[in-house]
């Protein structure tokens, strides 16, 4: 898929001569100026032009991001320095959770979540310029598009036929520089809304697919550091080992978040890796480290695990607020902790 990204040698070629474009040369990046050199940079999943780099994009402008090949590969690049942080895919509303990116966090050398992004999924059919949607007979895609996009296609397109490639980005590729399929020359892609610009291409339509509230969770990773200040709308990530297995192993883990009144968004069981049978489990908790019911809940799980392995609290994508029940407010525990002190004489 790495022969889709990006030539900056080809298009130095090609933009030579003012105020033409060769089809399938994507669009260049403004050169960095002075000013830009110090900017951070992050990497994303790549290739270019696709849903990762799409989040990536609400972190940074173009010019400072770096894509690579995989969720692996992006993550040891903030770990090793080479950019300031990654943006990886790590739930879909879907599919479910991305387990590449979960079991680096689980296994990998640690990094932090310092930030949420929430990207909704909106498929797009893309096509050369000057083509009509009622001629589109070939379209081309990456399986999974092709999948969400499968009724859309047969109610609005019953005669097309579908081809597959290695992504989105590669599939709009295909169309920009006229590839032929099995049936002939490709008349337009399904892939990302960004890949339009890419590529230089048309939209012939928008939210394509099936299911029009499918969302992707990415998050914003970096070297470990303090968390972000707490915003009141936060959520902690992290993983919890338990000792050993025996009844009510996992009961131990959610009763240090139930009888603290912290809620849970998400649980699940990830192996790890250390022979079969023995799991952790990740968990996401609404609210901050520096809650005090939060901060209670990670100390009752670091007495009962064998291991926590904290991920970040950061804001939520969403804004929502953490819900506080009675008697599990800061100053509840403030008070509770005086009182106790005072007994102590």
């Amino acid at each position: 898929m790495w022969g889709h990204r990006r030539d900056r040698s080809t298009w130095g070629a090609a933009g030579s001569r003012a105020g033409t474009w060769t089809p399938g040369v994507p669009k260049p990046r403004e050169a960095p100026t002075l000013a830009r050199v110090s900017e951070p940079r992050y990497a994303y999943l790549g290739p270019e032009a696709t849903f990762s780099e799409s989040a990536a994009r609400q972190v940074a402008d173009p010019d400072a991001l770096v894509p690579y090949p995989t969720v692996p590969a992006a993550l040891d690049a903030a770990r090793g320095g080479e950019v300031d942080g990654a943006v990886v895919p790590v739930e879909s509303s879907v599919e479910g959770s991305v387990n590449a990116t979960l079991d680096e966090l689980i296994r990998g050398e640690p990094l932090l979540i310092t930030r949420e992004l929430l990207l909704p999924i909106a498929m797009a059919l893309l096509a050369r310029p000057g083509t009509d949607l009622a001629a589109v007979r070939r379209i081309v895609t990456h399986p999974v598009a092709e999948a969400q996009c499968r009724d859309w296609v047969a109610a609005k397109l019953p005669g097309a036929r579908v081809g597959v490639t290695t992504s989105t980005a590669a599939a709009a590729a295909a169309v920009a520089n006229g590839e032929s399929g099995p049936d002939g020359p490709y008349d337009a892609a399904i892939a990302a809304p960004v890949a339009a610009d890419h590529y230089r291409l048309e939209t012939l339509a928008t939210g394509i697919g099936d299911n029009p509230d499918a969302v992707t969770r990415f998050v914003l990773v970096t070297p470990p550091a303090a968390p972000p200040p707490p915003t009141g709308a936060d959520k902690t990530s992290l993983v919890a080992f338990i000792r050993d297995d025996h009844p009510g192993a996992l009961l131990e883990i959610l009763e240090q978040f139930a009888t603290r009144g912290v809620n849970l968004t998400r649980i699940e069981s990830r192996p790890t890796g250390n022979g079969m049978g023995r799991y952790c489990f990740a968990v996401d908790c609404e609210g901050h480290v520096a809650d005090a019911r939060v901060g209670e809940a990670l100390m009752g799980l670091r007495r009962v695990c064998a291991d926590v392995r904290f991920l970040g609290s950061y804001p939520r994508a969403d804004g929502t607020t953490a819900s506080v029940g009675r008697g599990t407010s800061n100053a509840d525990f403030a008070d509770a902790e005086a009182w106790l002190a005072h007994l102590r004489g």
